[in-house]
């Protein structure tokens, strides 16, 4: 893609809501507040968490940019954008999550190095592509594929993104091939994002949305797809993102002892309420969202108002007014759901909640039991103080 991104242009950052929680400038990343975060089902742009490893690439000129596919392939392949858009496009409402998430919690802990998420580095959005699937069918690979005859065995996305971490090179992560060609896990090749083509931030013109899995290997301005028999070999699947037990530290760390991780664990999160909030006398509402990986619906939600003694059922929906029902064919498979309950509050109390997936698979009760050095995958019970009395005014 000769021409069309110079570094001077890096400086053009992208304009962003005013109320986002800004956590690092340079690169930067960002979250929206817990209430603008659950206004709305589908998750709005301007809402929609902004995860970078470096400065935000630019694309001026959509003529000339292409994505080459190439590797352990019978005919490799330069796709322009005209070449994806004559594709069929599909639309999948998918949830993103940072493998971050919650992270802020996980460091009081112990301390954790990464960016200081709170609960809000997670989104829903409709994105609109074509199926990785389908793109791959151009270079010979049919549906279905675990391993083309050149012994391809996983897919590699490579960005214009340039990052410290590979000393200056382009972030890249990959997923297995028998993912990548299964029309149904919908993984795609996506240029719209809420009915909109892609902004800055969010990978314009084209990035891969993987649903079920970490956000960082939904790799954001697409430069090239690589057919490889190992897994990538970059940082950030090599040497970030791996799940170690609390023993392990920075002194005793062997990276390739764990695999890179890819589908993310049961999680919920209440947004109607900060980490200590005051109330009104009376019953308030608990509001929050809960989601699981690899395309496992939510088969309930758990809250308590004594730190986890008692709990009552939370109500689960997708469209307002309409009950969820967990892998029914009317319900986002890879989206999160919303859960709300009432109670009424003591003087004061710590609210907790938990969620379930449709493999019985339940959130841990304690931060400490999944703790990691990397501060990834905080999936432990969400608590939330609170107590009857006036708010300053």
């Amino acid at each position: 893609m000769p021409g069309i991104i110079g570094p001077s242009d890096y400086s053009r950052e992208p304009s962003r809501h005013p109320c986002l929680k800004i956590n690092a400038k340079e690169p930067f990343n960002a979250e929206p507040t817990r209430s603008d975060l659950i206004s709305s089902y589908i998750t709005p742009v301007d809402f929609f968490y902004k995860r970078n490893h470096g400065p935000i690439p630019v694309v001026d000129d959509i003529e000339r940019y292409s994505v080459s596919v190439c590797g352990l392939v019978e005919n490799s392949k330069e796709l322009f954008m005209k070449d994806i858009w004559k594709l069929p496009k599909y639309t999948v409402t998918a949830t993103l999550q940072c493998a971050g998430n919650r992270r802020t919690a996980m460091s009081k802990s112990r301390t954790v190095k990464g960016v200081g998420w709170d609960i809000s580095a997670i989104g829903n959005a409709v994105w609109g592509g074509a199926k990785l699937a389908d793109v791959l069918k151009l270079v010979g690979i049919p549906y279905l594929t675990s391993i083309t005859q050149s012994g391809g065995k996983h897919v590699e996305f490579v960005s214009i993104d340039k990052c410290k971490e590979e000393k200056g090179g382009p972030y890249k992560a990959s997923i297995p091939l028998s993912q990548a060609t299964n029309p149904e896990a919908d993984v795609l090749l996506a240029y719209e994002m809420n009915g909109e083509p892609l902004n800055r931030d969010h990978g314009y013109p084209l990035r891969v949305v993987v649903p079920g899995v970490i956000g960082a290997r939904s790799v954001k301005w697409l430069d090239s797809i690589n057919i490889i028999a190992e897994e990538c070999q970059g940082f950030f699947v090599q040497k970030d993102y791996k799940m170690f037990p609390p023993t392990v530290n920075w002194d005793n760390i062997n990276w390739s002892t764990r695999r890179p991780q890819m589908d993310f664990p049961v999680q919920c999160a209440i947004c109607s309420l900060e980490d200590v909030s005051v109330v009104k006398h009376g019953k308030i509402t608990i509001k929050g969202y809960a989601v699981s990986g690899g395309g496992r619906g939510i088969e309930r939600v758990d809250v308590s108002i004594d730190g986890g003694k008692t709990w009552v059922e939370a109500t689960r929906y997708q469209t307002t007014g309409i009950p969820y029902i967990a892998d029914d064919g009317s319900s986002d498979k890879w989206a999160w759901v919303f859960f709300e309950a009432e109670a009424n509050i003591p003087q004061s109390a710590e609210i907790v909640a938990k969620a379930v997936d449709i493999a019985a698979n339940v959130q841990p009760e304690s931060i400490d039991s999944i703790w990691n050095l990397r501060g990834i995958l905080n999936t432990s019970w969400h608590p939330v103080q609170v107590r009857v009395g006036q708010a300053n005014l």
